[in-house]
């Protein structure tokens, strides 16, 4: 399995020059962040975990030529906004793409694109098989994905495991029963927003102390704002088995 790391920044976390911040006038790639995505390659799929505002240039930068399905952490806006770009793969697959979605998240995607959803079946409008998902586990192929409910401050959002992997972004509490899902992971990516404390999302310190309570082998740190720092700066105050993520990251699993 390979996952590469579509995006790891934030809707504040997106360079602008206009900002004038040390990050956002950069010119490390690696503080070159685009809306937090995931794209995993299994040996018979290829998935992407939320079609964020960024999605079609996330794709193209990637050189993904084939897209099986797209699996929703939450329905806020740096998630869903991309999900009208699959058409591209419907139309070189002349096949529709499979979507999952809890039901809150699906009452989103109706709202955003009811054109999808209406059955007028306007022709060039994205194609997709929407699968509903709960807590329970679900296959994506051969693959489980194991999904972990953590709060997004009030909101119940959901993270994946899968296999001896997993990815959690937007979280700010994990609840017990939820952590003992997680426990004996391997590779473990976490959201670490900024130092200073935030309503809805762990910080870096909260993210460190997280990853070691964990105790995975690696745990890499996504979702980061600009607010966080350069990643030459913060790299160096963290521990040796915890890394900040960067776009175009690969990692063979």
């Amino acid at each position: 399995m390979t996952i590469t790391f579509l995006g790891t920044g934030t809707s504040q976390g997106v360079p602008v020059i206009a900002c004038g911040c040390e990050v956002c006038t950069s010119t490390d790639t690696r503080d070159n962040r685009l809306r937090t995505s995931i794209l995993i390659e299994t040996e018979d799929k290829t998935i992407v975990v939320d079609s964020g505002p960024d999605f079609r240039h996330q794709m193209l930068r990637a050189g993904v030529k084939h897209l099986d399905a797209i699996v929703f952490t939450h329905e806020h806006k740096d998630h869903i906004a991309g999900m009208d770009d699959i058409r591209a793969f419907n139309y070189k697959q002349n096949s529709p793409v499979d979507i999952y979605a809890d039901l809150r998240v699906q009452k989103a995607l109706v709202r955003e694109f009811p054109y999808v959803f209406d059955g007028t079946g306007y022709p060039g409008i994205p194609q997709v098989v929407v699968h509903p998902i709960d807590l329970r586990p679900f296959p994506i192929g051969h693959t489980i994905f194991i999904p972990i409910e953590v709060l997004h401050y009030k909101l119940p959002i959901l993270g994946f495991r899968i296999k001896d992997f997993t990815y959690i972004t937007d979280a700010k509490t994990i609840p017990g029963t939820e952590k003992e899902k997680i426990k004996g992971t391997k590779i473990l990516v976490i959201n670490a927003l900024q130092k200073l404390s935030h309503i809805s999302h762990f910080t870096l310190d909260e993210a460190i102390n997280f990853a070691n309570e964990i105790g995975a082998e690696k745990t890499y740190l996504t979702h980061i704002s600009h607010r966080l720092g350069t990643h030459f700066d913060v790299s160096k105050e963290l521990p040796e088995n915890i890394e900040l993520a960067y776009d175009g990251l690969k990692l063979i699993i």
